[in-house]
């Protein structure tokens, strides 16, 4: 079940699930596992722990389960995104109105609707993240307003230049070096370990934006 719970993580920077979930004990009693999303550089990763320093300073071990999975981020652009594309938006309110991206990441069509809505992010305080469906995308002189649907709701977010725009690329253990940058979408059950099933590294001069 967990690793089940695990697996809807996949790049939680899109996906936006809630900071902590209930499920189902042996006991019968509900045990609470929380969402932490680990962002930081790659100190150290041998049998499949792997060691990060956090951007808030301290050096946490995250353990990797079983089949994990890892990808890295690749450039793409505002206007790559058009109406259908499931996207993920990170971001925030503005003082005259309406939300300005921090970031997106274009979904790959398989992981169209994982994670869909819009919930409280940790990027930034006061920070959202929104997933969902494009259903237009207009340029405009503050930059690219993109109005997304999910569960029958509508918002506009304005993507201003120079907001990273990223879609998944292909990685391998071997980018796990010293010093990659990572962002781990992980669990935790009571006081146990951090664990995950997923690593989104930097590569090719790329970090992951979420």
């Amino acid at each position: 079940m967990l690793r089940k719970l695990s697996s809807l993580f996949v790049v939680a920077a899109a996906l936006g699930l809630p900071a902590a979930i209930s499920v189902a004990a042996p006991t019968a009693m509900a045990a609470t596992v929380e969402h932490h999303n680990v962002r930081g550089t790659v100190v150290g990763f041998s049998d499949d722990v792997l060691k990060v320093k956090s951007r808030e300073g301290a050096v946490v071990d995250v353990a990797l389960s079983k089949g994990w999975q890892i990808s890295s981020v690749a450039r793409a652009s505002v206007s790559d995104i058009k109406p259908g594309d499931y996207v993920g938006i990170a971001s925030l309110p503005k003082e005259a109105g309406g939300d300005g991206a921090l970031e997106v990441l274009i979904f790959p069509p398989a992981l169209k609707g994982a994670g869909e809505g819009s919930f409280a992010w940790d990027l930034k305080p006061k920070s959202n993240m929104t997933n969902a469906t494009v259903a237009n995308a207009v340029k405009g002189i503050d930059g690219q307003s993109l109005t997304v649907t999910y569960h029958g709701q509508e918002k506009t977010i304005t993507v201003p230049e120079g907001a990273p725009v990223v879609t998944l690329a292909p990685a391998t253990p071997a980018d796990l070096v010293p010093g990659a940058i990572v962002f781990i979408p992980a669990t935790q059950e009571g006081n146990g370990p951090l664990t995950s099933g997923r690593v989104v590294v930097g590569t090719n001069g790329v970090v992951p934006p979420m």
